[in-house]
C-alpha cells in the first residue's frame, strides 16, 4: 500500500510549529517529524508586524535613527566627513538621424584622398591588380558597354576597361606619344567613379582594392556619437536615412523634396531622355569646388604650370626666373606623362571657367595675372557672410557648450545652417555637377605627378617637414623658389578638406525642414574638429580669426573680405617689409654701420611695422 501523510490533530499544530505523522500500514509504524518553522534554515521567512502606531508604521511618526551621543554627525558631536567627488557634465543630446548622412560624408571623402588616389593608381597601372567594386553602383552592374547580340562582345566592367587600356599601352611598340597620359586619365575618372557617392564602406585593402572586413569598428565616430560603432550598424543607419520621408524612394531627404517639387514620377535615365541624369539623385557625387578652390589659392595650378614652362624651355613672365637655373635632367622618367599633359591642355579646364564657377558657387573670386575681370551673370555675393557668421556663432556655442553651468543655445546656429542651406542651393545649377567633378580629376592628376621622386629630385624640398601627402613638399619649394608667399601648403589643404565636409553637411542635410535646435547642437559637436582646424587654418592663411568676438566694428568687414585679397594683401605686406628693411640696411652700409648691430629699438625705428 502507498504511504498516507496525515496532520497530526489537537494540540500538536501551533502557529509556528507544524508535526506530521507518517503512517505505514505494511510496516505497522508510526513516524512523527516536525515541518522547518518560520524564520529557521530551510523554512519561510519570519514577518514580524509592528504593532499599530508605532514609529514607521501607516499613521504613525516617521522612523528616526539618532547616532550614538558624542559620535559623528550627533549634536555636540564632531562633524561627518563623507568621502564624495561632484562633477558637472555636459548637456546631453541624443543623435539624430542626420549623423548617418554625416558618416558617409566622413567616409567618401576620407576615401578619395590623394594618398588612396596614389594607392589606387599603383594597384591598377603598376601592378595590374583588380581596381574593386562601384560603391555606388549595384554588384556586378559597373558596365560601361551594354552587351551587342550582332558582335556577340560582352559587357565589360570599369576594372576590365582598365586593365585593357593599360595592356595596350604596354604592348604598344613606340612608347610615344600621349597614351601613357591618357591611361592615367582614363584610371583617374574611374577612380571617382568606384569611390564617389552616398554610402559606407570599410576602407579598401591598397593591395587587392577589396573591402575590408565589415564588423570592425568605425574610426572616429565613437568621439563623436559617444558610441562605438561597426560599419554594418552604421550602414543600417544610412538605409533607414535615405529610405524616408516624401514618396519618391531611395536618395536624400533633400534631393527628394527637390525631385518632388520638380514633376511627378520622374525618374532616373540617360540624359537623351526625358528624365534625371542616371545616379545624379540616387547617388550624388558628394564633391564640392570649395576644395578646389582652396587648392588654387595654395599655388597647385600654379606650380604644375612653372614646371611644365621649365619643360618647355620657356622662361617664367618674370624678369628672373628660378627653374632657368635648375638641371631638368631628374625629369626624364616623367617625360611621357609631362608630354601628354601638355598636349591635353585644350580639354583642360582654364582658369576662368574655374573662377566664373566659384564666383557662381561660393561667391569667392581669384585674383592674379591669368584671371581676367569676371563678370558673373549670377553670383552668390552673400556666401562669404552668411558662412563666415556661421562658423563664428559655432565658436560662440562652443564656449557656451564647455561652461556645464549653462545649456547653450542652438535656436541662433539653427537659423545660421539654414541661411547658408539656401546659399548653396542657390549656387547647385548649370555646371554644378559636371565642373567639380572635373576638376577635382585633373587636381588629383596634379597631385600625383608633383608627388613622384622625380619631382622631388628636381626642386630638392625639406625632407624633414612633415606633410600629410607626398606632393605638398613640391608645392611650398615652388613658392619659396617663386617668392610667391610663405604661407604653407598645409593650411591650405586643411581649408580644402575641411571646408569640403562642413558644406556637404550642410548642402545636403534638409535643413529648411527642421525646427529642432538639437539637430544644430549635434550638427556642432559632430564637426568640431573640422570647424576648429578650418577657423585655426584661415587664420593662418588670411590672418583673419574667424571665431573672435568682435568688439569694434572697424575689424567687422575683415571677416567679409574675399580670401584672395587678405591673401594678396598679406604678400604685398611681406614684400613691402623686406623692401624697406632692404632700404635701411644700404642706407645704414653707406655710412658705415652695420644695421643687424643696432638696438632693437633703433631697428624698429627705422623699418616699423606696416598698420593693418
Amino acid at each position: 500500500m502507498a504511504d498516507k501523510k496525515q496532520p497530526a490533530e489537537g494540540p500538536q499544530q501551533d502557529s509556528t510549529r507544524k508535526e506530521i505523522i507518517d503512517v505505514d500500514s505494511e510496516r505497522d509504524t508510526v513516524q512523527r517529524h516536525s515541518s522547518p518553522s518560520a524564520g529557521s534554515p530551510g523554512g519561510p521567512p519570519l514577518q514580524i508586524e509592528p504593532a499599530p502606531g508605532t514609529p514607521g508604521t501607516p499613521g504613525g511618526a516617521p522612523f528616526q535613527v539618532a547616532p550614538p551621543p558624542g559620535s559623528p554627525g550627533s549634536p555636540g558631536g564632531p562633524p561627518l566627513r563623507v568621502a564624495a567627488s561632484v562633477a558637472l557634465s555636459q548637456s546631453f543630446v541624443a543623435p539624430t538621424d542626420d549623423a548617418a548622412l554625416w558618416a558617409a560624408i566622413r567616409n567618401r571623402t576620407e576615401a578619395i584622398r590623394g594618398d588612396r588616389y596614389d594607392e589606387f593608381i599603383a594597384r591598377v597601372l603598376c601592378e595590374g591588380d583588380a581596381a574593386g567594386d562601384a560603391v555606388c553602383l549595384p554588384e556586378g552592374d559597373d558596365r560601361y558597354q551594354e552587351q551587342d547580340d550582332r558582335y556577340r562582345r560582352p559587357r565589360t566592367t570599369i576594372a576590365g576597361a582598365i586593365n585593357a587600356k593599360r595592356a595596350e599601352l604596354l604592348g604598344a611598340t613606340s612608347g610615344y606619344g600621349v597614351d601613357a597620359y591618357n591611361l592615367l586619365k582614363y584610371a583617374t575618372q574611374a577612380f571617382l567613379l568606384l569611390e564617389a557617392g552616398v554610402v559606407i564602406q570599410s576602407p579598401r585593402n591598397p593591395l587587392t582594392g577589396a573591402e575590408g572586413p565589415i564588423s570592425d569598428f568605425v574610426p572616429g565616430e565613437a568621439s563623436r556619437i559617444g558610441d562605438r560603432i561597426t560599419f554594418e550598424d552604421l550602414e543600417g543607419r544610412l538605409e533607414d536615412y535615405l529610405g524616408k520621408s516624401i514618396n519618391v524612394p531611395g536618395g536624400l531627404p533633400y534631393l527628394k523634396r527637390i525631385v518632388a517639387a520638380l514633376a511627378a514620377g520622374l525618374k532616373e535615365d540617360s540624359p537623351f531622355c526625358e528624365g534625371a541624369l542616371t545616379y545624379r539623385f540616387s547617388c550624388p557625387s558628394m564633391l564640392e569646388l570649395i576644395w578646389s578652390y582652396w587648392h588654387e589659392e595654395g599655388m597647385l595650378v600654379q606650380t604644375m604650370n612653372a614646371i611644365c614652362m621649365r619643360f618647355q624651355n620657356r622662361r617664367g613672365p618674370s624678369e628672373r626666373d628660378p627653374l632657368a637655373n635648375l638641371e631638368i635632367d631628374p625629369l626624364r622618367p616623367l617625360n611621357n606623362l609631362l608630354w601628354g599633359y601638355i598636349q591635353d591642355e585644350y580639354n583642360r579646364l582654364t582658369v576662368p571657367r574655374r573662377a566664373y564657377e566659384y564666383d557662381h558657387h561660393y561667391g569667392l573670386k581669384i585674383i592674379g595675372k591669368a584671371v581676367p575681370e569676371i563678370r558673373s551673370a549670377d553670383s552668390r555675393s552673400k556666401f562669404i557672410e552668411a558662412f563666415h557668421n556661421l562658423l563664428y556663432r559655432t565658436a560662440a556655442f562652443y564656449r557656451e557648450d564647455a561652461d556645464t553651468t549653462v545649456i547653450a543655445d542652438g535656436f541662433s546656429l539653427l537659423s545660421s545652417l539654414r541661411e547658408v542651406h539656401l546659399l548653396l542651393a542657390e549656387g547647385a545649377h548649370n555646371q554644378f555637377g559636371d565642373l567639380p567633378w572635373t576638376s577635382r580629376a585633373e587636381m588629383l592628376m596634379m597631385q600625383w605627378i608633383l608627388g613622384r621622386t622625380e619631382m622631388r629630385e628636381f626642386l630638392r624640398g625639406r625632407a624633414m617637414v612633415p606633410y600629410s601627402e607626398r606632393w605638398m613638399g613640391q608645392v611650398d619649394t615652388m613658392k619659396k623658389l617663386q617668392g610667391w608667399t610663405d604661407t604653407t601648403i598645409t593650411h591650405f589643404r586643411n581649408l580644402a578638406v575641411y571646408g569640403e565636409q562642413i558644406l556637404l553637411s550642410i548642402r545636403y542635410g534638409d535643413w529648411s525642414e527642421i525646427n529642432n535646435q538639437d539637430n544644430a547642437k549635434i550638427w556642432a559637436r559632430y564637426w568640431r574638429p573640422e570647424i576648429q582646424g578650418y577657423i585655426h587654418a584661415y587664420l593662418a592663411a588670411t590672418g583673419v580669426d574667424l571665431s573672435e568676438d568682435i568688439v569694434d566694428f572697424r575689424g567687422a568687414p575683415a571677416r567679409y573680405v574675399q580670401p584672395s585679397s587678405l591673401l594678396e594683401a598679406r604678400i604685398g605686406q611681406g614684400s613691402q617689409s623686406e623692401i624697406a628693411t632692404s632700404r635701411a640696411s644700404r642706407a645704414l652700409s653707406s655710412a658705415g654701420v652695420s644695421f643687424a648691430a643696432l638696438p632693437a629699438a633703433r631697428r624698429r625705428a627705422l623699418n616699423p611695422a606696416r598698420k593693418e
